[in-house]
């Protein structure tokens, strides 16, 4: 048993072995407690992993394995209001995101399991002569760390690939959001063979045994860029695979011809979605300088009509941060923002208890300043200006160490579609809020900082085999 207390990268407290699970809207313990998993736990997981994968799921045909995992996937309906309910006390998201978030999970059992089978599928090749076959063999051990954010979006996203290629899986949720992963990881794993997806819990302490050993043979992570890079150092020493999805600084482009009115209710909205701490929220909005009275003035109106408090309450759009180190980030970057010389156009009210942050809506923001350079993850919409150039706005869409999204608002949909070529990000949504309106077999990935591999899209489905060659010189039985 763990007994020394410790502070993790959330500052949530580990004490006595067990996680102090703490509601961010109340300030509440959240009970039943949770315990961390011991180091004989870990390993004793890791070696089943190792014999359920390789002498019961990798035997199994790919289609039987994809009717189990919608079975599992399905499981999650029987759990669905619990579920809601523990994300919005675990993490402070709003019932109504908490459960968006629950359905599309649920929503994955169809078209979206299918594309993963068929990504997974033999594929044959001939010229006449000769024919070969490409197979998908499996890794083995495929870890999954998840993030606090989407606690019950991101685990299937990772996971259900990673089992669908004949891989065993381990799950370690965020210690900040410990009850929501196990709830969503133990309804999957009812439907599959014992030992085939694992449930474990705990901090960086568990994390790093997990990553550091040679009987894993893949990490898929999301989370922050520091994690990441700590991650892929330990996974370089056995040249383990690593699929990573890490932190943003995404930018959006607003040109004078652009829609002002839904460019404006987007930059808000995907702003401040989930107290704005989401990989790919919009943390630097770029105006034209011709237009910029008006777009600010739209923003503020918009940013008024939200309200803060209680995440349970109807009519509440924005609840806490997940913790108050988060929000202490938050508050850092916009004082020093305000003491270089931006401009607050907005600043709401927030509850006093809780770690509750208020809306806050800046302008004159300069390239050098901290909250335009690091990953804010916090409830500001950022503004700034350009010269209405394509040249200009692809320089400071660019700007940065990150790449993960970005956005382009013009009426110019060609113009549009040149400037997103030249912007470096894994996606770049034309109009509209890439995550949400890309097609299914669009790949989930980062440039720059932002990642390493990807995942989702029929790439990323495949990051969790190697293809292997069978070749014949003769036709394939």
């Amino acid at each position: 048993v763990i007994t020394k207390q410790a502070t993790m990268v959330q500052g949530v407290e580990i004490k006595d072995g067990f996680i102090q699970n703490v509601n961010p809207a109340t300030g509440a313990l959240i009970t039943p407690l949770v315990p961390v998993s011991t180091p004989d736990q870990v390993a004793e997981a890791i070696t089943i992993a190792n014999r359920t994968q390789q002498t019961t799921w990798s035997a199994l045909p790919l289609p039987k394995r994809i009717e189990l995992l919608r079975e599992g996937v399905a499981n999650i309906e029987g759990i669905r209001e619990e579920l809601i309910a523990t994300i919005t006390k675990e993490m402070g998201k709003v019932t109504a995101e908490s459960t968006d978030e629950v359905d599309a999970a649920i929503g994955l059992k169809g078209k979206w399991l299918d594309m993963v089978q068929e990504a997974n599928e033999d594929e044959r090749l001939g010229d006449g002569t000769s024919e070969s076959v490409i197979v998908r063999d499996p890794l083995g051990v495929v870890v999954v760390i998840s993030p606090w954010n989407f606690p019950a979006g991101e685990i299937p996203l990772l996971a259900l690939p990673a089992l669908a290629a004949g891989n065993a899986v381990i799950v370690k949720p965020s210690e900040v959001t410990p009850l929501t992963g196990a709830l969503l990881t133990n309804a999957i794993a009812k439907a599959l063979p014992v030992g085939t997806l694992q449930l474990l819990q705990g901090d960086g302490v568990v994390g790093e045994q997990l990553v550091s050993s040679p009987d894993v043979h893949m990490v898929a992570m999301t989370g922050s860029s520091a994690t990441g890079k700590k991650i892929m150092e330990k996974c370089a020493m056995n040249l383990k695979r690593i699929v990573l999805e890490l932190g943003g600084k995404d930018p959006m482009i607003v040109f004078a011809d652009a829609d002002l009115d839904k460019a404006a209710n987007e930059a808000v909205l995907f702003s401040l979605s989930n107290a704005g701490q989401v990989c790919c929220a919009v943390e630097r909005i770029y105006v034209e300088e011709s237009v910029k009275p008006q777009f600010e003035q739209k923003v503020v109106d918009i940013a008024k009509s939200w309200k803060i408090g209680n995440p349970n309450d109807e009519g509440v759009n924005m609840g806490p941060m997940v913790t108050e180190m988060q929000r202490e980030k938050v508050r850092e970057q916009v004082a020093k923002a305000k003491e270089c010389g931006a401009k607050v156009l907005y600043e709401s009210d927030a509850p006093e208890k809780g770690n509750f942050q208020a809306i806050t809506v800046l302008s004159e923001l300069k390239q050098d300043m901290l909250i335009q350079t690091d990953e804010t993850f916090g409830p500001v919409v950022a503004l700034a200006t350009f010269d209405g150039s394509e040249e200009e706005a692809v320089r400071l869409a660019n700007d940065t160490e990150y790449g993960l999204a970005s956005y382009v608002y013009t009426g110019d949909l060609e113009k549009g579609g040149r400037v997103a070529r030249r912007i470096r990000s894994g996606q770049v949504g034309i109009n509209c809020y890439s995550i949400i309106k890309a097609q299914p077999k669009c790949p989930w990935i980062g440039h720059k900082q932002s990642g390493f591999g990807s995942h989702s899209g029929m790439d990323g489905f495949r990051s969790f085999s190697v293809p292997k060659s069978l070749v014949f010189t003769t036709n394939a039985p």
